[in-house]
């Protein structure tokens, strides 16, 4: 058994007290049917337990929090969605994007289930979120699910050369070797899920691109799957020059965490302008991870907890 835990935002706490109901009548029901923990605390709703319970109690309560926006919350309405899971109408966990080495790779947690399917439902989607959630890796197996079955012809994976305070100029080495290290992070996860050959062959047969946000200027990319890594270091205008590499039949996902922008001061990041500019606009997503959905070692989300709070503060 593999547990997980996930958590929702709320509007209000009116809202709150719609989806848990009157002395928590609607969210004891749910604790029952699936045999999760469920609490509130800091404007969200959180689920522990059994990852598929997790999955299949977080897309009931997200649907009541829906409800509630924009009414009431019956007890006929949570018994609606409690049949819904019993017939299979709840999705269950995902599928694997990727299998390569014995290594299953899947989306591990809702927020990243909602993720992928943003990414395959949308021309251009948005990811933000803390360290370890999976922003990129998931990203890149989505592509590489894509070039396998044929929906694009190319995978272009791209990076802004900005990165904490440092200058391409102060690194030793030529051109190609100053830029390395930035694009390392895409090539470790391309290492994952495909063989070092394969990789090697896409490479040279121009199949898959690693390149620098600099060499994007003057495209323009066909029925390709572009995703730019690290976002939130660009400016306004590198993610409009971005955006507009765009081609018939491709497909776009950038991602970053807005809270960890290494741009010079005053430098409006162009991740946090375009989530500002883009919603609403027919064929854009845009998804928060949390917490909740990092999947690394499992300090990492302390790590990331602890950076959150102020120091002295205690949990």
């Amino acid at each position: 058994m593999r547990m997980a835990e996930s958590s929702i935002s709320v509007y209000s706490p009116e809202s709150l007290l719609a989806v848990f109901g009157v002395r928590d009548q609607h969210v004891r029901r749910i604790r029952e049917a699936f045999g999760v923990r469920v609490s509130a605390r800091d404007g969200r709703i959180h689920i522990e337990g059994d990852e598929e319970a997790v999955i299949q109690a977080t897309e009931v309560l997200e649907q009541l929090r829906s409800q509630a926006a924009e009414g009431t919350v019956t007890s006929d309405d949570v018994s609606r969605l409690l049949t819904g899971v019993r017939r299979g109408e709840v999705p269950a966990p995902a599928a694997p994007l990727v299998v390569h080495g014995g290594r299953q790779i899947r989306p591990r947690s809702p927020g990243q289930a909602r993720y992928v399917a943003a990414i395959r439902e949308h021309h251009v989607t948005f990811c933000y979120g803390p360290a370890g959630t999976g922003k990129t890796y998931l990203a890149v197996a989505t592509a590489v699910t894509a070039l396998r079955s044929e929906q694009i012809r190319k995978i272009v994976l791209v990076r802004p050369a900005v990165e904490a305070g440092e200058s391409l100029g102060y690194l030793p080495g030529d051109l190609q070797a100053k830029i390395n290290p930035y694009l390392r992070p895409l090539t470790d996860a391309l290492r994952e899920m495909l063989d070092h050959d394969t990789i090697k062959r896409y490479m040279e047969q121009d199949v898959i691109e690693v390149i620098p946000l600099a060499y994007m200027r003057g495209r323009t990319l066909n029925e390709a799957f572009i995703i730019l890594d690290e976002a939130q270091n660009t400016t306004v205008s590198q993610m409009k020059m971005f955006l507009t590499r765009m081609g018939n039949g491709s497909k776009i996902v950038a991602s970053g965490d807005v809270t960890q922008v290494d741009l010079p001061a005053h430098t409006r990041s162009g991740l946090i302008d375009g989530l500002e500019r883009l919603r609403g606009i027919r064929g854009f997503a845009a998804v928060e991870l949390s917490q909740a959905d990092i999947v690394r070692h499992p300090m990492v989300q302390e790590i990331v907890r602890a950076y959150d709070t102020k120091p002295g503060r205690r949990h």
